[in-house]
């Protein structure tokens, strides 16, 4: 049950912290949607699992899956007014069920905190390659050469071995990880119209402008014609792979932050005029162009410096393309050394994938600031120094998982196993925790709050809504489960 402190903390804290306008709303749920996985993982996954194909079964699940969810979730927290445990313990007030429903907001909630762990330790590494390409951008400014590849004088060897050296450099390592986490910190400690909703305001339209202009430089100077095929040879085999099928679900589902309790506490700062099912729908649409439009901005560029036949083989499915982190801190800057004006393309590039790791960040620390400013009672700035602290701590630690600690693996079973502090975060998170918030969410709206309430906050009618309440009782829970278990017990399909 909710004490009368805690109430009083809740109405005060939600007085004055609201979005101030739809477009910031917006914004800020893009912005916590949009980050690495969009920018790397999603264009590994596209040329990986069939090109086209993967796409469509992605953009169907976008649509069947994600949205009902994402809208699940905001109306949660605009009829809660609360952090997210908090807006579920009122709709399952208001509705007659056991506010034990709220584990389904603090599984989400808990999921999100550490995912920031190590998250922030990959946005320091953002940071060290900013200051590298800001270095070499000076260099080249100072001898007259801005248009010249980047990184000049350096082998590719010595290009290829920059992660590694920071990697092996745990004080550059934690020093980096501090500085993010110091400008998440800073951010959120400023409030949600004073601090989080500026900076997406701020933020994701130059984040926009980045990577359409990025992609139009790939467009004239790189492979592009590659790029397209890479991304959309549509293999119609693999639509029926089920490996390819849970891939795109598991994409669809991450990609938006879906049950990591982000989308709930952006949500309760809404206002009651905000068409959330229109909004919902711009969010899914935003984040899903991103990742399509990142493939078009990175792979051009990549494939441009590969040999001709390094290149065939990629195409012709014989080469795997390197994907993930390898992707954007290895094969990225080698590839701007070749390229025209490569210091300030890599430079810009670095840039905007800051501002997207930022804008994450800021909401995975604001789902539990929210949460511990009303559970204890205590202002903005004391909870966020606080959890920011205690991010900080962890992620230190999880980051000797790439140096001293790299053959320390505690939990040796199951998903876990061979896995250091930081791999077993990742498995736990993205595996279990958040699965498990978004499922029990979905059944919760499905089922168990009442409908009038559900239907007052959704902004469907007719068809549209019989078919959206279709999807959160049945579609969603049946999907969901399925990504949950093969998380789990990746042999059942192969993967």
């Amino acid at each position: 049950m909710v004490t009368a402190s805690e109430g009083a903390a809740m109405g005060s804290a939600t007085a004055n912290e609201n979005w101030s306008s739809r477009f910031a709303f917006i914004m800020a749920a893009v912005g916590s949607a949009v980050g690495l996985g969009n920018l790397v993982r999603f264009p590994a996954e596209v040329g990986a699992n069939g090109g086209g194909a993967f796409v469509i079964f992605y953009i169907f699940c976008v649509v069947l899956i994600g949205a009902p969810v994402l809208l699940s979730e905001t109306l949660i927290g605009r009829h809660g007014q609360s952090s997210a445990v908090g807006s579920v313990k009122k709709v399952a007030r208001e509705s007659g069920a056991s506010e034990w429903w709220a584990v389904a907001a603090g599984v989400g909630m808990l999921g999100a905190f550490l995912i920031l762990t190590y998250y922030s330790v990959l946005a320091g590494w953002i940071v060290y390659f900013i200051g590298v390409f800001t270095g070499d951008l000076v260099s080249n400014i100072a001898s007259g050469s801005l248009l010249a590849g980047a990184l000049d004088g350096q082998s590719v060897e010595e290009v290829q071995g920059i992660l590694p050296a920071l990697q092996a450099d745990a004080g550059t390592m934690l020093t980096m990880h501090a500085i993010f986490m110091a400008v998440t910190i800073f951010v959120v400690a400023r409030g949600v119209h004073g601090g989080i909703e500026k900076v997406a305001v701020w933020l994701m339209p130059t984040f926009f402008v980045l990577i359409l202009g990025i992609t139009i430089y790939g467009a004239f100077t790189g492979a592009f014609g590659a790029a397209l095929e890479f991304l959309f040879n549509f293999d119609a085999s693999r639509l029926l792979d089920p490996t390819v099928q849970l891939s795109a679900l598991g994409q669809a589902l991450f990609s938006l932050s879906l049950g990591s309790a982000l989308m709930i506490t952006y949500g309760a700062y809404a206002s009651r005029d905000t068409d959330l099912a229109k909004s919902s729908g711009l969010i899914a649409s935003a984040d899903t162009s991103v990742a399509i439009v990142a493939g078009l901005a990175i792979f051009p560029i990549v494939f441009a410096a590969m040999a001709p036949d390094a290149l065939a083989g990629v195409l012709a499915g014989d080469v795997p393309v390197e994907g993930g982190l390898g992707l954007l801190f290895i094969s990225l800057p080698v590839a701007f050394q070749t390229m025209p004006a490569g210091s300030i393309i890599g430079f810009l590039f670095f840039i905007m994938v800051f501002f997207a790791a930022l804008t994450s960040a800021v909401a995975l620390l604001e789902a539990s600031v929210s949460w511990a400013i009303r559970r204890f009672n205590v202002s903005r700035v004391i909870a966020t120094i606080v959890l920011g602290l205690t991010v900080f701590a962890i992620g230190a630690w999880a980051s000797f998982s790439f140096n001293s600690q790299a053959d320390f693996q505690p939990l040796d079973f199951m998903i876990f196993s061979g896995q250091p502090v930081f791999g077993i975060i990742d498995e736990l998170t993205a595996k279990i925790l958040l699965p498990v918030s978004a499922l029990l969410v979905s059944i919760f709206v499905g089922w168990i709050a009442d409908q009038r309430l559900i239907d007052s906050e959704n902004g469907l009618d007719g068809g549209l809504h019989k078919f959206w309440r279709f999807l959160v009782r049945w579609l969603c829970p049946i999907v969901i489960t399925a990504i949950l278990i093969t998380g789990i017990f990746p042999g059942l399909v192969g993967i």
